[in-house]
């Protein structure tokens, strides 16, 4: 029986159903790293908002990017969690493409972010002297609504033609969420000119961004090679080999995915380079941008102190009562 899209009530997420008998452990495995993920990018944001001290435009860019991956997290981990813990990997229509619009936007956002976030450091590193005449308050925000605004906009036209869609070849969904190729292999429907689009969306923003967070990147390892003293260029080698780690896995399992022809990669892959991108930028970017700095470790250890003598002082007055 052909079903369209208005008679598709609900998708099976397939999942780890090879890895049934480990499901429990899968369970576990991801519910620490959701927890890691959400409690690291949290405690980056809350610090940056009320610090003081942490008011520069690069700290502007990590907290919209600590805000940006725990709703990337809470938008795929809690169904996944659940469906590995109950064993119902049932998802209604309307909630698998809310996570496939949310999910695609965020990752777009991610995207133009991160390309910010190394001009941001090639200016303060390479052009310190033009960098607070170029990186005023208003850039910065017009920087970050840009990259908000694109991801969302870009992914609106993108869901309003998959809505178009008939789905009738199956309702079982060969992924650990609702993403967008596995939904596509549903469909019934001449999907050319979704393809098209979606080839056009994923090349903007992998591509350009990718390139210029490379170039910026090139721009700093040149100008660290210049720092005489050895100990300094170890450690901005050390910060800016491990941001570089995080930004080949991030657009290049984006790349992957999304732009490798899908004949050339097994769905197999596809699932694993998803997960990579999934799962590793939110979960270490706290650690690497953020919670490995100085000033952001400073701010904890002040932070933590005050409120523990907060806490002292509250414990004396009730005693004292």
């Amino acid at each position: 029986m052909v079903r369209n899209h208005s008679k598709t009530k609900e998708f099976i997420l397939l999942g780890f159903q090879e890895f049934s008998e480990l499901r429990i452990l899968f369970f576990l495995i991801f519910l620490t790293i959701y927890i890691v993920t959400i409690m690291g990018n949290i405690l980056v944001l809350l610090l940056i908002i009320l610090d003081p001290h942490l008011k520069s435009p690069m700290y502007f860019f990590l907290g919209n990017l600590s805000f940006l991956e725990a709703c990337y997290s809470s938008n795929i981990f809690p169904r996944m969690i659940s469906a590995l813990l109950t064993g119902n990997r049932r998802i209604s229509f309307n909630s698998c493409f809310t996570q496939l619009y949310f999910f695609g936007s965020l990752v777009s956002s991610e995207c133009c972010l991160l390309c910010v976030m190394s001009y941001d450091r090639y200016l303060a590193i390479c052009k310190p002297l033009h960098y607070a005449t170029i990186m005023k308050s208003w850039t910065c925000i017009q920087l970050v609504a840009i990259s908000w605004i694109n991801g969302f906009v870009a992914l609106t036209v993108l869901l309003v033609l998959m809505l178009q869609l008939n789905f009738c070849n199956s309702n079982e969904i060969d992924h650990y969420f609702c993403e967008y190729f596995p939904i596509l292999r549903l469909s019934c429907s001449d999907i050319s000119m979704v393809q098209i689009l979606s080839f056009l969306v994923a090349s903007v923003f992998t591509f350009p961004p990718f390139l210029l967070t490379l170039t910026s990147y090139v721009y700093i390892i040149v100008a660290i090679l210049k720092i005489p003293s050895t100990t300094g260029r170890q450690k901005a080698f050390s910060t800016c080999s491990s941001h570089l780690i995080v930004v080949f896995v991030f657009y290049g399992s984006l790349i992957i995915v999304y732009m490798t022809p899908k004949a050339k990669i097994g769905r197999e892959m596809q699932k694993i380079s998803s997960l990579l991108y999934t799962v590793l930028p939110p979960l270490l970017n706290p650690f690497i941008y953020s919670l490995r700095n100085k000033e952001v470790k400073g701010a904890l250890r002040k932070n933590i102190c005050r409120n523990f003598h907060l806490l002292l002082k509250k414990i004396r007055r009730k005693l004292l009562m």
